[in-house]
């Protein structure tokens, strides 16, 4: 065959119309062999080529008349010492770690393991029948007008959603196209999200990955897709298409759909681990590469991986070739894809310098020194599989975080717990104790329930978790569930307790969209979705995970209500602040009063008890602006009752004429407003929130009787 030196940049396969140019980075390699194979089901590969260039670290080589399709794997060559980080083993074919898409995709067999029992002894079977190959593409594609919608962080709205599960069942989708990327891009899934009022959805992982053999052989698959084998190539299991060039075609036609409707695409990406598991595990790509430099090794002993993630390895990102592969595939999905931000998963495990999580680590500076990735969206699970990762509030700017303290204030305290009120005032007024030293509200992703987990439905109707199907004795999971169920566990309740199923439902609805920060969905928990108490559902592929769609009319009412809130938060401004809430004099903009009427002090914060309490939002004091505008807003009650009984709440006073407008109220979702005097006493129902606007007088202010008698106490007291 006829090649040619090629060049050692950028690394991966690249057709040119004339042929593709291969390089791979294999810094401590003795010799680099590409492997072109005729089809998926080949034994064997067609050709065999020696790639003799090097560039430093890189091994390259072009091969004239190559075209799109063609399916390789590489034989990188050189010292197998486990003990010194080493594993290279020349009978394995190994996948590109740059592969655009795969052309023969992952199948367990016992070939593709280099080693026996302890790991550490060569087993040389070839694996060129079963490895996992790469395919080269043209990534042509036309884009036409295509502009991301550039959605400001404090406008913005996430649903969070599996591309399968999302569409699988939907009978408004073309069957062919159900759990597809083009289902996801259908007019019928555009219109739901369009509908609720969402803007950006959050993609579980995308990136091609494989089954964990364990599961494998329980007759489950890893659907949820946190098993990264390649982190350029679009899955394959997502596409209605077949050939692998057209499943990244197909990717792109969804990604240019759900931007021309005005959503944003954000990635769940895993760079964290990879399938190749611990030192047992197969030898399929980075492991046969360079193993000492795409892994964390453990110091005094090589032969064995460190696992902050829990499985099995972690990428090493302090070295260049792993930090770089890492940047690289987060810019081709920005540049080549068109997407519009990441949610790095365990992000802690990659923002370790040596060993512990460390804010000026090499991973965080060479993101923040790139134009293209720090003008996207940048969202951080703040922790990874151990106690030291728990790194929520110590991300650096620009980047956003799950905030997992929210969640768990916010269940705990529509649980009923004592003692809640401080943190769930902290929580909703944006976390400022995490991140006003250096960020803005929009660093807090605020979220009740997510992927993992219990889904919303049956966070209030299951205290234990229920994951027997999954095949591990119920042992796996999250056990600390914060969840709250009445007593009755599962569908058979009778109607009382199903009501109030439902309004704590809208209860944590209720909260999470009239909260400062970012709000995060989980999809289909606007339709009570339920994984029958399954709390770790990964390993489901079928109805049990998926959205349904042909829901019960408490299902339907639950959406109207979602969709409600979100119209709600996106009308005022008070509820989506740029800056933090300031409740200190002049600018006072929020006050924190007590259902008797007062504001809460001291006293009143420390007393355990107390399980009800009203959030004043003064739309007229807020002091910052929007695209150069100045903000103003009506002003907002925000009144939150824990209490298992009936609060009467004594309302602020307003200017003389002036009314009270009830827009919500999760103990009678039918009524959607009326008016309330001021001065009046609203019963709040037990285990309710309601939310009021007040409107400003002519002059543009609102006077609630605070500065017009001494003290409010003296109003209501």
């Amino acid at each position: 065959m006829t090649t040619a030196p090629g060049r050692p940049a950028p690394l991966g396969a690249h057709w040119d119309g004339a042929g593709v140019n291969f390089a791979i980075a294999a810094p401590s390699a003795t010799r680099v062999d590409l492997c072109l194979f005729e089809a998926p089901e080949a034994e064997r590969a067609r050709d065999t080529v020696e790639v003799a260039a090097r560039a430093g670290d890189v091994w390259h080589v072009y091969l004239p008349g190559v075209a799109p399709g063609q399916l390789y794997g590489y034989r990188v060559h050189g010292p197998r010492n486990p003990d010194d980080g080493q594993r290279f083993d020349a009978s394995k074919i190994l996948l590109d770690p740059y592969a655009a898409a795969i052309g023969r995709p992952f199948r367990w067999h016992p070939s593709l393991f280099s080693r026996d029992g302890d790991g550490d002894r060569l087993a040389p079977i070839d694996s060129a029948p079963f490895a996992p190959l790469a395919a080269v593409i043209d990534p042509a594609f036309d884009w036409g007008g295509d502009r991301p919608p550039r959605t400001p962080w404090h406008e913005t709205t996430i649903y969070e959603l599996h591309v399968k599960g999302f569409t699988a069942l939907h009978a408004g989708v073309d069957p062919a196209l159900r759990g597809t990327y083009l289902g996801l891009a259908s007019d019928a899934a555009i219109a739901h999200l369009l509908a609720l009022g969402v803007t950006a959805v959050e993609l579980l992982p995308v990136h091609a990955h494989a089954d964990e053999e364990s599961l494998v052989g329980r007759g489950l698959t890893n659907y949820w897709g946190y098993n990264t084998l390649a982190c350029f190539a679009p899955s394959a299991r997502l596409a209605a298409a077949r050939r692998p060039g057209d499943v990244v075609r197909e990717f792109k036609t969804m990604v240019k759909r759900l931007h021309a409707a005005g959503l944003e695409v954000i990635l769940d990406v895993v760079y964290n681990h990879t399938a190749e598991g611990d030192h047992t595990g197969p030898t399929v790509s980075w492991r046969g590469i360079d193993n000492a430099s795409y892994y964390r090794l453990q110091p005094d002993r090589r032969a064995r991986y460190q696992d902050f993630t829990g499985c099995g390895n972690t990428v090493n990102s302090t070295a260049a070739i792993a930090r770089q592969m890492i940047l690289d595939s987060l810019r081709y999905w920005v540049i080549e894809m068109h997407v519009d931000g990441f949610r790095f998963d365990l992000a802690s495990a990659l923002a370790r310098g040596r060993d512990a999580f460390d804010r000026a680590s090499p991973f965080f500076a060479a993101i923040a020194d790139d134009p293209v990735l720090t003008a996207v969206k940048l969202i951080a699970e703040p922790w990874d599989a151990t106690g030291s990762g728990y790194q929520v509030g110590n991300f650096p700017p620009p980047w956003s975080e799950w905030n997992g303290r929210y969640r768990d204030a916010v269940r705990r305290f529509w649980r009923g717990d004592r003692g809640m009120l401080p943190e769930l005032a902290t929580r909703i007024a944006g976390s400022s104790d995490l991140y006003a030293d250096d960020r803005l509200p929009s660093a807090s992703i605020n979220f009740v329930t997510s992927h993992d987990g219990f889904t919303l439905a049956d966070l209030v109707a299951y205290e234990q978790k229920h994951n027997l199907a999954n095949g591990e004795d119920n042992r796996d999971g999250e056990s600390n569930n914060l969840s709250w169920n009445c007593g009755v566990e599962g569908p058979t309740a009778d109607r009382a307790i199903l009501d109030l199923r439902e309004r704590q439902q809208r209860n944590f609805i209720a909260t999470l969209f009239v909260s400062q920060g970012v709000p995060m969905l989980s999809g289909g928990d606007e339709v009570g979705r339920t994984q029958q108490g399954n709390n770790n559902a990964y390993c489901h592929d079928s109805p049990l995970s998926w959205t349904p769609w042909d829901v019960a009319e408490s299902a339907r009412r639950l959406h109207a209500f979602v969709a409600r809130l979100i119209a709600l938060r996106r009308a005022h401004p008070a509820l989506r602040r740029q800056t933090f809430l300031n409740g200190e004099a002049p600018l006072r903009d929020v006050r924190w009063l007590r259902p008797e009427g007062g504001e809460f002090n001291g006293d009143h914060w420390d007393d355990g008890d107390r399980q009800t309490i009203g959030v004043l939002l003064d739309g007229t004091a807020i002091s910052e602006t929007d695209r150069g505008m100045p903000v103003t807003d009506d002003s907002l009650l925000l009144l939150f009752n824990a209490a298992a009984d009936d609060v009467p709440f004594a309302l602020p006073l307003l200017a003389p004429g002036s009314t009270w407008t009830l827009v919500v109220d999760t103990a009678h979702p039918e009524v959607e407003s009326y008016a309330v005097p001021a001065a009046a006493t609203l019963t709040l129902v037990a285990r309710s929130v309601a939310v009021l606007i007040g409107k400003p007088d002519k002059t543009g202010t609102i006077d609630y009787g605070f500065d017009r008698v001494d003290g409010y106490d003296q109003v209501r007291g």
